[in-house]
């Protein structure tokens, strides 16, 4: 019984909300199978950034629940124009919001070449287009650099096309080892970035700025995807023998103001 008590109060303390905030959406992937179709949809093709994987859709290869966990999985394989399979998640169409904190516990891969993130674009994303739309990175990981994620804001002034983008790098040296809480505290004055609660980046909307500078004042979308190559992952080559490789989710959790 003392046992029982502990883990319930253990459970109910990792799910409790930070103060002044509800949780308004999320997924604990405890329903083994292919992902919530009611939460996720998967894009699919050779999507961005001249990468070298093919995204496919309602594929349990490349994306599953497995053991209370999401799975993503890249896999050395010729799919179309792709040399790789993999997979990338999006709430787009199912789930998006204006401020608040979203969470994502999660383990990712080192192989090099590998290039998994957790990011979010906003809804009007097809009218605008992009950087002016804007972009908020809560961890990107490239496997060349092991145990080095970042986390960046992109918009029409300020990204890396243009080499301004407001972007900061923390060292999470067991990145690849052990399952870390990445977030993003995001309000209308300024946007956080944190490890295991530890903020490591601020980023302040200044006095003048335009949607140019902050276009962050409306709905965005979450993206989980594990990238292969790329413009980035893989600037210093792809370890084609490291593979298959796999990015691993706990949960993911939104929440907002309690008002």
């Amino acid at each position: 019984m003392k046992f029982l008590f502990a883990l319930c109060l253990s459970v109910a303390s990792a799910s409790a909300a930070p103060e002044g905030m509800k949780l308004v959406w999320a997924d604990e992937f405890d329903a083994p199978g292919l992902p919530d179709p009611a939460k996720w949809g998967c894009e699919k093709g050779m999507i961005r950034n001249n990468e070298k994987q093919f995204y496919t859709d309602k594929r349990k290869e490349n994306a599953r629940i497995e053991d209370g966990k999401l799975i993503i999985e890249a896999h050395k394989e010729k799919k179309d124009r792709g040399e790789f399979t993999s997979a990338s998640l999006t709430t787009e169409h199912q789930a998006a919001w204006t401020y608040g904190r979203v969470e994502v516990r999660a383990k990712i891969p080192a192989a090099r070449g590998t290039w998994p993130a957790i990011w979010m674009l906003p809804t009007d994303i097809g009218k605008l287009g992009w950087p002016k739309c804007g972009e908020i990175d809560i961890m990107e990981h490239v496997g060349f650099d092991h145990g080095v994620v970042h986390g960046t804001l992109h918009s029409e002034t300020y990204n890396h096309t243009k080499g301004t983008q407001r972007g900061t790098k923390v060292k999470v040296p067991d990145a690849s080892e052990a399952f870390h809480v990445y977030s993003v505290d995001w309000s209308a004055e300024k946007i956080e970035m944190a490890v295991d609660g530890k903020t490591y980046a601020t980023y302040k909307k200044e006095k003048g700025d335009t949607p140019d500078e902050w276009p962050f004042d409306k709905p965005f979308y979450l993206i989980l995807n594990l990238a292969v190559g790329g413009g980035w992952g893989g600037m210093k080559w792809i370890d084609d023998a490291a593979f298959p490789q796999r990015m691993e989710v706990d949960y993911v959790r939104v929440y907002q103001q309690d008002r």
